[in-house]
């Protein structure tokens, strides 16, 4: 039987299911486009548990444009390179719909590496510079306190962090108070708002140990932790600062300038509070030993009073015993004032008798330069010179007659002699054919002055 013919200007109009619709449009790109070649920048990627990959794509220049990209585990497998955010690269794929959520996505093929994009090639020179600076520095890292009393936590009030990091710390530390300096961690106001927040901890000096953190994210969304105002804030706090933001592949600047890097919230909570558990036992092992030494201390104690009680009960023993240490004593004192007076006496016996050798050496030295003397002085004798037939001639003036020449005949002389003096006349002078004139120069020892007068005898 055949079905009646509906006018066509009465047909309804086709409903689609969503579905149904979803994979129309999805051929309908598939045959339009078919594969397709596109260049970006990486953004939120991630790898899950499964090996497949999931990321945004986005334009480097600032666009606010993006792709979602979908890679599986057979073309991850074939990947050359670690895929991160911020990375400029290039990849082939098909478009296609994502039914589940109706988003248009890109099954992605094969993906290349072309180089950083614009805002990880920030990264990298803000890095460089504030490394340069020496705010990534390890001599200027800080360990963190053993046993802080109160633990500071700069993130957002309505963050997942925050959840993680009490849950964390009532879980190993619930002794330890929590003081919460919220700010914003995402956006262009965020920066300023942590900066402050931890200006805020050290000025109030609440807080042992400071913790900045916030969830993971693309590096759009953790680019407040990489502005310089916040890591110099992280480098210049007094209060030593963990820093957990994002995953345990996240890594950001502020990270690097703080005491300590978490891989993530929670983690940083753990590194900041010591685990009840273990601290409990650690007390329980030092309150054992301490008791174990208190014990062998009072034993050690007992025993020693045990002997001077004993020591004390017979006194009669202990005068004994001090009265002979005292004899002893006034021995070795006397024996040694006898040593050292014998000494003494010794060395004074020494002394006279080198004092006696040293006098007669030296009377008998004196003795012998005196008789050297005494010889020369007998030998210049002019009395001595006269006993020997010579004698002395003057003229009338008294001065000694040393030459013949000059003489004149009838002049009176005086002539001394050993045992007596006598005036003498010149009757005639005779001068020798060898002697030298009367102005021939003397010599040396007849210049010398002679004396005024004859010797007396």
């Amino acid at each position: 039987m055949a079905w009646p013919e509906t006018p066509v200007a009465a047909a309804a109009p086709r409903a689609w299911s969503v579905a149904g619709l979803l994979l129309a449009v999805a051929d309908a790109l598939a045959a339009r486009l078919g594969a397709v070649t596109v260049r970006g920048e990486i953004s939120g990627f991630t790898r899950a548990a499964s090996g497949h990959c999931y990321f945004s794509l986005k334009d480097s220049d600032g666009q606010q444009a993006l792709l979602r990209c979908a890679m599986f585990r057979r073309a991850a497998g074939l990947l050359d390179f670690r895929p991160a955010d911020g990375q400029q690269v290039e990849l082939r794929g098909r478009i296609t719909v994502y039914e589940s959520r109706g988003e248009l996505q890109c099954v992605v093929e094969h993906l290349q590496r072309l180089g950083e994009g614009s805002l990880y090639e920030l990264f990298l020179r803000l890095k460089a510079r504030l490394a340069a600076a020496g705010l990534f520095d390890a001599q200027r890292k800080r360990p963190l306190p053993a046993h802080p009393r109160t633990v500071g936590v700069v993130t957002s009030l309505g963050a997942a962090a925050l959840h993680d990091v009490l849950t964390a710390i009532a879980r190993r530390a619930p002794q330890v108070r929590v003081v919460v300096y919220p700010c914003l961690v995402q956006g262009p106001e965020a920066p300023a708002q942590i900066a402050r927040a931890i200006d805020q901890a050290n000025a109030r000096q609440e807080a042992d140990v400071l913790i900045v953190c916030r969830g993971g994210g693309s590096l759009e969304d953790l680019w407040a932790f990489n502005d310089e105002a916040v890591v110099r804030a992280v480098a210049g706090s007094a209060l030593p600062v963990v820093c957990g933001v994002g995953h345990e592949t996240d890594t950001c600047l502020a990270e690097l300038a703080a005491d300590l890097r978490a891989p993530t919230p929670t983690a940083a909570a753990e590194l900041a509070t010591p685990l009840r558990a273990e601290a409990l036992a650690r007390l329980q092992a030092l309150a054992t030993a301490l008791q174990r030494a208190v014990g062998r201390r009072l034993d050690q104690q007992a025993q020693r009073l045990d002997r001077l009680a004993l020591q004390i009960g017979r006194p009669a023993r202990l005068l004994d015993q001090q009265a002979a240490r005292l004899e002893r004593l006034q021995a070795r004192q006397q024996q040694a004032l006898a040593q050292a007076l014998a000494q003494r006496q010794r060395r004074l016996d020494d002394l006279a008798q080198r004092l006696r050798g040293a006098l007669r050496q030296q009377v008998h030295g004196q003795g012998e330069q005196l008789a050297r003397l005494a010889l020369r002085l007998a030998a210049n004798d002019p009395q001595q010179v006269l006993s020997r037939g010579y004698a002395w001639l003057a003229d009338g003036q008294g001065r000694p007659v040393t030459r013949a020449a000059g003489l004149a005949v009838g002049s009176t002389l005086a002539a001394q002699w050993a045992d007596g003096r006598a005036d003498v006349q010149v009757l005639r002078v005779q001068a020798d054919a060898g002697a030298p004139p009367a102005s021939a120069k003397r010599p040396r020892a007849a210049r010398k002055r002679a004396p005024a007068g004859p010797p007396s005898p």
